[in-house]
């Protein structure tokens, strides 16, 4: 598993954008997409920054390593074990809808807070949502996530200052 920028647990499954009950065949389909997506060939002949061929690059490898775990059977069973060991060690708070979340919008990137019973907040912006595949759409004043499937998924956020975890419930919209 994951840790993106110390708020959000990413998971294999994430990372393919499939459910962890997923079938071999919807695996290795969501795959062969994000290995295309994601490819270093791709960044050859655009005009992109370095810093996004960089991410692109870190992702392509996450891509790599997601299919390696869960394409063989075995390893995905140690995987799955290990991965409800940990939600164990991680029980969130609370479940959190996208619209209990206070939104805040500079134009360029979207930052989603929820007040921890500590007094501090829970966050997450557009950008590290979109590096696990989820994107922030915007329509006047209602926001909504666009994921890659439709299926519901949820997000794991730290709070700044305390150890609890809050789970943002993200009902997809692809």
């Amino acid at each position: 598993m994951l840790l993106a920028e110390s708020t959000i647990l990413e998971t294999h499954y994430d990372i393919l954008s499939v459910r962890e009950d997923a079938s071999y065949e919807e695996i290795r389909t969501s795959y062969r997409s994000a290995i295309l997506n994601h490819h270093p060939d791709k960044l050859h002949g655009s005009e992109a920054s370095e810093e996004r061929d960089d991410r692109l690059g870190d992702r392509f490898l996450e891509v790599q390593k997601a299919w390696e775990v869960l394409s063989n059977s075995r390893s995905r069973a140690i995987y799955d074990s290990e991965l409800r060991a940990s939600r164990q060690d991680t029980a969130a708070a609370e479940d959190v809808n996208l619209e209990d979340m206070t939104v805040e919008d500079d134009g360029e990137v979207v930052e989603l807070y929820y007040q921890c019973q500590c007094g501090d907040y829970f966050s997450v912006d557009s950008l590290e949502l979109s590096k696990i595949g989820y994107t922030i759409l915007k329509n006047d004043k209602m926001i909504s996530v666009q994921t890659l499937n439709a299926s519901p998924a949820s997000v794991i956020l730290s709070c700044g200052s305390c150890s609890l975890h809050l789970r943002l419930l993200i009902r997809g919209s692809g």
